[in-house]
């Protein structure tokens, strides 16, 4: 008796931004494991009774370890149950997701992949700007700010990310921010790149602020606060904010 796991991308919180197929899934599913992020008023769209379990990971808060969450949901599947794990933003961006696929399909146990809003194209959106922009910004890429062991990563390919006709969003990364950015300088990006840091995309709680390179490392040295963000780099449009 092996029932089936739907990972289910969230998008970034509001549940006005869930997909319909996501929806549906929240509403089918016998047992819900959610990130932190992916809590509150999505949560509302499961059917009465289903079990919700919390597997939500946060840094510098003690969190369950990857291989625990994985079991949880080879164990959960494994007795016949429609298991949903809802992942924040899109699972596929670094949602650990690649462990968790690992995990189910070493137990023969079938699954799918419902993507979602990205919170990177949601912040840009309730910023009122555009990710990409013609002749200034011909690509984005996404990169985190922040390894295993919660440090900014040792192989960035900084030529890549000083790049002035890139946007680049840095997931995890206000802890990291200031060293990033003097790296980012002394490969020739200049101080007054354009940053918007986005917190609490999609909750209540939403901040955006828009500032300059150099500025917002100064700012971020100071203090990080404790609300989840990301911070995008580039030549962007003015937008409204």
């Amino acid at each position: 008796m092996t029932g089936f796991v739907s990972f289910v991308s969230s998008g970034p919180g509001d549940p006005d931004l869930l997909t319909l197929k996501a929806a549906r899934r929240l509403a089918e599913a016998d047992v819900v494991l959610f990130d932190d992020l992916s809590a509150g008023p999505i949560l509302g769209q499961c059917k009465p009774g289903a079990d919700l379990i919390a597997v939500g990971k946060r840094a510098g808060r003690p969190s369950p370890k990857q291989d625990h969450v994985s079991r949880l949901v080879v164990d959960h599947a494994q007795t016949g149950l429609r298991v949903v794990r809802l992942k924040s933003g899109d699972a596929g961006i670094f949602g650990r997701l690649e462990e968790e696929i690992l995990a189910v399909q070493e137990a023969g146990i079938g699954f799918e992949i419902i993507p979602g809003v990205s919170s990177a194209c949601a912040a840009a959106a309730a910023a009122g700007i555009p990710l990409t922009r013609r002749l200034t910004a011909r690509r984005v890429q996404f990169i985190t700010g922040a390894d295993i062991t919660g440090d900014l990563p040792a192989d960035l390919n900084w030529a890549a990310l000083a790049d002035p006709l890139a946007t680049t969003v840095v997931f995890m990364g206000k802890r990291t921010f200031a060293r990033l950015a003097a790296g980012l300088m002394q490969h020739g990006l200049p101080a007054d790149m354009p940053v918007l840091l986005a917190e609490s995309v999609g909750h209540p709680e939403q901040r955006l602020h828009r500032s300059t390179l150099a500025d917002l490392a100064a700012t971020l040295a100071d203090t990080t606060g404790k609300n989840p963000a990301l911070i995008l780099i580039g030549p962007l449009a003015p937008g409204v904010l």
